[in-house]
């Protein structure tokens, strides 16, 4: 037993021994004044992870999500005690055989059942992986909740379109068995060539040249001519000095990430990254430690604890955050990297087309192109194809060709598909109105909606974020959206932490300026509707 838990009451162990697994502290280091997500990097999604695993340890235990320190959390387990007196041995046990960062769950039997909660007391987070017997048992317990929350209209993920998607599209809605034309706000298309004829057709001409797909990985037999000239397009389109193209923008973070850092190093990231950055360090078995949305300050501090400690340090950070809109302040990232001698990745998904006068993105928008140690991004959004990849430097790029394993054991995108985006980059090159036209509908919507007294947070890009907070309201704003013939996405956990839910809105190019200004009047109908307060009326 360490000595530190030792010597303290058997509650207040247990909660130490979780906060330290969870964050990778010391259980020395966790002082009772610590800030939980200031000072350790818990982030919401985090905290339900610890605060679910303390109250199946503790008896009577029920922790606010909206305790700060750690020792307004060890006060509330004091209170509460220990089931047994072999607890501390077991969490102890656990250390080697839980990883860091687990699946937040749910507790041992003591809530309610599905039946007996309403759709506005549970979350998704209550059907994770919770110690049962049968590993099934949670997705019985899931499907009960999902049909009643489909019988209510409150859940509609998954809807298939039935062909182009311009600003509108054609959904057939398997609950009722009808089609419908909606206003497209899902979509990131944002420069609008996922349905360009010049795309589609280079896309025909390549399958009639190289086939359906290259039925393998790239590094025996997958590459093709048309792969080399993708990647050389796409680092010179970023500025860099060379490009290695991935299956996808996830598997481009899974795999440069567990490919660079290892156990002795530390990754440092944002507490609202995107789950493939949170999962490539979780596969990397580095030392994982989070930093405030955003905040230079808490970044510093974690920067200024790895000096002591052996290893490398990455941080990690989206560009564009892909449910709140808002932008990395990466100048001062890009300067704190260069003071601590730490390296830089910043994930470009929602910026590539979007920010910077070419669509370069993050470090194009701030005049830093060439700054940043890695850029990834994905071909899948502005580019309008399939496919994720990372710029950098070349001895970096080819050290991942043989040991990302998310490239090396994986097969590549088709050659079609890489035709199509060479053209999609050629397009964004001659015709950067696209862009102009993507901003001045932003603009537009932006507007229209901050002006009806909505909250967008802190979006400065094409994702427009209605925050709301409740899930049930959400939801149920989502369903009026709807039915008014507007599609976007209702974003709940573990998409955002609990307590964020909203719309999410995207903003294309394609969006006609009637288009914007009806769905500024369908959300406010519907929030009306529904006796959602807003800020100020119009």
């Amino acid at each position: 037993m360490n000595p530190v838990t030792s010597r303290m009451p058997a509650a207040e162990a247990v909660v130490r021994r979780v906060i330290a697994r969870h964050t990778g502290y010391g259980e020395e280091e966790l002082v009772r004044e610590s800030l939980l997500e200031e000072d350790l990097g818990i982030d919401s999604v985090l905290l339900e992870a610890v605060v679910s695993e303390i109250e199946k340890d503790i008896a009577e235990t029920r922790l606010s999500r909206g305790v700060d320190t750690v020792g307004d959390v060890i006060d509330i387990a004091c209170a509460a005690g220990v089931t047994t007196g072999d607890l501390v041995e077991d969490a102890a046990q656990r250390d080697d055989e839980e990883p860091h960062g687990t699946v937040p769950g749910v507790g041992t039997g003591e809530t309610d059942s599905v039946e007996e909660m309403s759709f506005s007391e549970i979350s998704m987070r209550d059907f994770g992986p919770d110690g049962s017997r049968d590993l099934f048992d949670k997705t019985i317990r899931f499907a009960e909740h999902r049909r009643g929350m489909e019988e209510r209209r409150l859940y509609w993920y998954g809807m298939a379109s039935t062909g182009l998607l311009h600003g509108r599209g054609t959904y057939h809605d398997a609950q009722t068995g009808h089609e419908r034309e909606y206003l497209l706000f899902s979509s990131n298309n944002y420069l609008g060539l996922a349905g360009d004829p010049r795309v589609s057709e280079a896309i025909s001409d390549a399958a009639r040249t190289y086939g359906a797909t290259n039925t393998g990985c790239r590094i025996i037999g997958g590459t093709t001519a048309l792969h080399l000239e993708l990647e050389r397009r796409l680092a010179e389109f970023k500025g860099r000095e060379a490009c290695i193209v991935f299956p996808g923008g996830y598997a481009a973070n899974l795999g440069t990430i567990s490919a660079l850092a290892g156990p002795g190093d530390c990754i440092i990231a944002d507490a609202l990254n995107h789950m493939s950055i949170t999962d490539g360090a979780r596969l990397s078995g580095a030392r994982r430690v989070s930093f405030a949305h955003n905040e230079v300050n808490s970044l510093e501090r974690r920067l200024r604890e790895m000096t002591s400690r052996p290893g490398g340090v990455l941080i990690a950070v989206d560009g564009v955050f892909s449910m709140h809109g808002d932008i990395c302040p990466l100048p001062e990232l890009v300067a704190l990297a260069r003071k601590y001698g730490a390296r830089l990745l910043v994930d470009d998904a929602h910026a590539t087309g979007v920010l910077g006068r070419t669509g370069a993105g993050t470090a194009e928008h701030f005049g830093l192109k060439d700054e940043p140690d890695l850029e990834v991004g994905t071909m899948s959004k502005a580019l309008a194809g399939i496919g994720g990849f990372v710029t950098g430097d070349g001895d970096v790029i080819e050290y991942l060709r043989y040991y990302a394993n998310s490239y090396v054991f994986a097969a590549t995108i088709p050659a079609p598909v890489v035709a199509g985006l060479i053209v999609s980059l050629e397009i964004l090159r001659a015709e950067p109105n696209r862009i102009e036209r993507l901003w001045q509908n932003i603009h537009r919507l932006r507007s229209r909606l901050q002006g009806d007294g909505f909250d967008l947070g802190d979006s400065n890009s094409a994702i427009l974020p209605v925050v709301v907070g409740d899930e049930s309201m959400t939801l149920a704003l989502g369903r009026e959206v709807r039915k008014r013939g507007m599609f976007c996405q209702t974003v709940v956990f573990p998409g955002v932490p609990l307590g964020q839910a909203r719309l999410r809105i995207s903003v294309t190019a394609e969006h006609e300026p009637q288009d914007l200004d009806a769905a500024a009047d369908i959300v406010r109908d519907a929030a009306d509707s529904i006796g959602l307060g807003r800020r100020k009326e119009r």
